[in-house]
């Protein structure tokens, strides 16, 4: 079965500033309000993907529902005034040049939402890599429900070994329009797009990708004794905007017709494939900070919780780097009174971060005072960790080769497992598409 559909995309007009056009994902810099105040101060009044999505650092806020009301106005002024323009149908061949050094190439597709379910114990096509927090969900929904364009920042991973779908693509640029070439704001880089038109090269795209969960190669890749759900796409970013379409999906389908269902725009949602593979590429854990919290309370929580799994629980003033060794975890622990290290013998947990996430959660239930943010970069963390009540957790490098099977073997990671790269790095908002009948 294939994921993919060929979208029709919206761009904005000729003229258009495209620096101030294009902004960061609305879930990134979520404890720094600075930074968008300062995106606020760039864009202006220009037009801007930035007058059609909510930061998440104001999610919960005393505008919300005002801030919301904007969103959909500035989305229907775009369509109607020609601010928005349709593009043949096609995918978007995508080079994203990263400030830090490097080139991420991508493709820009529309996949189908019927294949792609995140509630645990998915067998669906299209998987979340992490948890999915459900209750993250009805707050990005109240923007999704009455919204007229979808704006994606969604990365799905494509297990390409061979580097045989997207990279050879690039050889052939001169073949397709190009739709943009810009630099983007704040650290993003330099990003162009080629529109790829629909027809055999698309069709022959989507074969390619279908092929990764053809079952004889599924088994073989994966090294499999036993048969497990085959497995085509993984969400690799922004899982929770991915999920919220799919909420939003399930809400507008039961009231249509099996031949309406078929062809209704918002059963498609717009994403980047990426190579997982691609040279640029880094997998990084997602380190953590606590805020609200008493330091020595903390860590005698953290050792009677490890304990009473039957893991031997240390904490230490010298340590070194986060490490995850089979037989032990150890995580740094930033705090205004410098470093501790966190050291879990016999973990009873598989990967480092289910057995650091797995105490924090059961902290923050006990501990409603407390609230934890997932933090991109370890300048952030230490920054963060430093302030009074607060500690910052620095977590170990990940294995990016043992993503997929991971997923396929043991089901979703913890929430907030990896990123995919710096904050930076992430997906800009760029393209658009129509999500009403």
């Amino acid at each position: 079965m294939n994921c993919l559909h060929v979208p029709q995309m919206l761009m904005p007009g000729e003229g258009t500033d495209l620096y101030k056009w294009s902004v960061i994902a609305c879930d990134q810099y979520t404890s720094q309000p600075e930074y968008w105040q300062e995106t606020e101060r760039l864009v202006g009044d220009a037009p801007s993907t930035l007058h059609m999505i909510l930061p998440e650092v104001y999610l919960g806020g005393e505008d919300e529902e005002e801030r919301i009301g904007r969103i959909h106005a500035s989305m229907r002024q775009y369509q109607a005034d020609g601010t928005l323009r349709k593009l043949p149908a096609g995918f978007m061949l995508v080079k994203r040049s990263l400030d830090g050094g490097g080139d991420r190439l991508g493709l820009v597709v529309e996949v189908d939402l019927e294949t792609y379910e995140y509630r645990k114990g998915s067998k669906s096509l299209i998987r979340p890599t992490e948890m999915t927090v459900e209750e993250r969900i009805p707050p990005r929904l109240r923007v999704r429900q009455t919204a007229t364009v979808e704006l994606p920042h969604i990365m799905l991973l494509i297990d390409d070994p061979g580097h045989r779908i997207i990279e050879p693509l690039f050889e052939r640029t001169g073949e397709f329009e190009q739709i943009y070439d810009t630099d983007l704001m704040q650290g993003g880089g330099h990003i162009a797009g080629w529109l790829i038109p629909e027809g055999d090269e698309t069709e022959r795209l989507m074969k390619l990708v279908e092929g990764l969960s053809d079952p004889e190669y599924f088994k073989e890749h994966y090294d499999l004794k036993e048969d497990y759900p085959l497995l085509q796409l993984a969400v690799g970013d922004g899982n929770h905007s991915m999920a919220t379409a799919r909420a939003a999906w399930e809400q507008i389908r039961k009231d249509l017709t099996e031949e309406e269902r078929e062809r209704h725009p918002a059963r498609y949602c717009l994403c980047e494939l990426v190579n997982i593979h691609d040279e640029s590429l880094f997998v990084e854990p997602i380190h953590r900070v606590l805020f609200g919290v008493d330091p020595e309370k903390f860590f005698e929580s953290a050792k009677a919780f490890y304990e009473g799994r039957g893991c031997e629980a240390e904490i230490k003033e010298e340590g070194g780097r986060p490490e995850a060794a089979k037989e032990e975890h150890s995580f740094v622990i930033c705090g205004a009174e410098g470093d501790r290290y966190l050291k879990v013998k016999r973990p009873a947990w598989g990967i480092a971060v289910a057995t650091i996430q797995a105490f924090l959660d059961e902290y923050l239930e006990k501990h409603p005072e407390s609230r934890i943010d997932y933090i991109h970069g370890e300048e952030v963390v230490r920054r963060l960790g430093a302030e009074e009540g607060n500690l910052g957790f620095l977590l170990p490098d990940i294995e990016k080769k043992d993503l997929f099977r991971g997923v396929i073997l043991d089901g979703v990671l913890p929430r907030k497992t990896f990123s995919m790269g710096e904050a930076q790095e992430k997906r800009y908002y760029m393209e658009c598409k129509s999500i009403q009948a």
